[in-house]
């Protein structure tokens, strides 16, 4: 068996070929003490003075945040796309009223706006709404009404409690 530390056809001696043998069965023998465990010894990188460094890229946002930036930058290029062309629009006329632009140009965003308002109060109110629970009894049902009025008093708190039935 030729070793890549070793240079081709050098045969190991009796002595060698023992020791070999001995180590291995060493190393594969049941007794053979066992890690638990393993400290790392080499040394902890020391912290200079240097001033942390601006990281390419977004900084790290919650998804709802990130969510948010986006939609913004897409209505601000949106909104910038339409400024663009009703400016040049109102240059090429040379006699566009202005305001009358405005009015034409901004009608379907102030109903976008409106809109998206709605859908939002909607959302809000389906939210708040308490779900709608239905309980069918069998049998003999007794309901008991009691109300538990707590007063708190003092540094050293005393509880009264009363209850109203």
């Amino acid at each position: 068996m030729n070793h890549p530390d070793r240079p081709a056809g050098r045969a190991l001696s009796e002595a060698q070929k023992a020791e070999a043998e001995r180590l291995i069965d060493e190393v594969y023998s049941d007794n053979a003490p066992v890690a638990t465990f393993y400290k790392d010894v080499s040394p902890v990188p020391t912290i200079g003075s240097a001033p942390p460094v601006q990281q390419p890229g977004r900084a790290a946002m919650s998804q709802r945040a990130t969510d948010t930036s986006v939609v913004m930058l897409a209505g601000a290029g949106s909104l910038s796309m339409i400024s663009v062309s009703t400016g040049v629009l109102m240059y090429l006329s040379q006699y566009a009223d202005p305001v009358v632009c405005g009015i034409v140009l901004g009608a379907p965003t102030v109903v976008l706006l409106a809109f998206c308002r709605l859908v939002r109060r909607a959302k809000e109110a389906v939210q708040a709404a308490p779900p709608v629970i239905h309980h069918h009894y069998g049998g003999t049902v007794v309901q008991d009404n009691t109300e538990i009025t707590t007063h708190n008093r003092g540094v050293i708190a005393r509880t009264n409690n009363r209850f109203d039935r």
